[in-house]
């Protein structure tokens, strides 16, 4: 039972990409796969949903005349067309998959949420593990929610958008031996090992796949595979997403310091190419994000207007 003392976040994840190798013979393959999404406490949840779908009804008109909430809600604004209409859509398509981003943005931005993500950039040719890749990032998010859990003293509860049964089961293996093992719980802020939802009943999982697919994942095409021409991801008609929402994004992350003074979490990219930093994310302007030192654990433990 819940100490009424603490209070309660959410974390909303999903992905953007596969394990497909990078080549000149699969033009279409993802370059880059991005892990991630973002905290909200519990007081924001409902005014979040229902501002985000009102969202939806200014960007899909047609959703205005529903007749049922369902409709509203499992009808999908999918990240993955988001950034096509940016890629090769006309000047109408372009404006409005850019003014959907800025709206959810915005959305983000007044309920105080805070982004988290892994993303990682293939090498051209070799392998990609993604299960590997995809369990190392749900346990790299699940440590930096559980230093946001400890820095405001509250507990938490992941969301991951569902896969297949036997691609969920390992992604999260790591995470619940880190809580139940015999030598103690690592993560005493995640109340229970992260659970898979459906983006058509968890409508905040629509909100971060837009987040993920279709910002995280064509900014980090631009900034770190321009020079790969032939891939159609790698397209210079994303740089407008790196050049104006960068700097949001950069000061919507949740970072914290560790116990040997090492500034962790927020977007961490692992360029596998040329090793750039994660800094490239976020344009070319300089600026400091709010960042939170989080003490060292001890071992036992705890540490909206509407749019029309």
């Amino acid at each position: 039972m819940l100490s009424q003392e603490k209070s309660l976040y959410l974390c909303y994840v999903d992905e953007a990409g596969n394990g497909q190798t990078l080549d000149p013979s699969r033009p279409d393959a993802p370059p880059v796969l991005v892990v991630g999404g973002f905290t909200v406490h519990d007081s924001h949840i409902k005014h979040l949903t229902w501002d985000f779908l009102n969202v939806k009804k200014k960007y899909r008109p047609w959703l205005r005349g529903a007749k049922h909430l369902s409709e509203v809600i499992q009808t999908e604004i999918k990240g993955s067309d988001v950034r096509k209409d940016v890629r090769v859509g006309n000047r109408d398509q372009r404006r409005a998959a850019i003014l959907l981003v800025d709206s959810v943005l915005g959305l983000l931005e007044r309920c105080n949420a805070r982004l988290l993500a892994r993303v990682w950039v293939k090498q051209e040719g070799f392998p990609f593990d993604e299960t590997g890749v995809y369990s190392t990032s749900i346990g790299s998010l699940t440590e930096t929610f559980q230093a946001q859990l400890l820095d405001c003293h509250s507990r938490g509860m992941m969301v991951l958008d569902s896969r297949t049964k036997s691609k969920n089961a390992p992604n999260v293996h790591c995470v619940t031996t880190r809580k139940f093992r015999a030598g103690g719980d690592l993560l005493k802020g995640v109340i229970e090992s992260p659970v898979f939802g459906h983006s058509d009943t968890h409508t905040l999982l629509q909100v971060s796949d837009l987040v993920v697919s279709s910002l995280l994942f064509p900014i980090a095409c631009h900034a770190y595979l321009s020079d790969v021409t032939w891939n159609v991801h790698c397209d210079d008609a994303y740089r407008p997403l790196r050049e104006r929402f960068g700097q949001r994004l950069m000061k919507l992350q949740f970072r914290y310091q560790d116990p040997v003074g090492k500034w962790r979490g927020g977007i961490v990219v692992s360029d596998r190419r040329t090793t750039q930093p994660s800094s490239l994310m976020f344009g070319p302007l300089k600026a400091t994000p709010p960042l939170a030192a989080i003490p060292a654990q001890q071992a036992d433990g705890d540490g909206l207007p509407t749019l029309v």
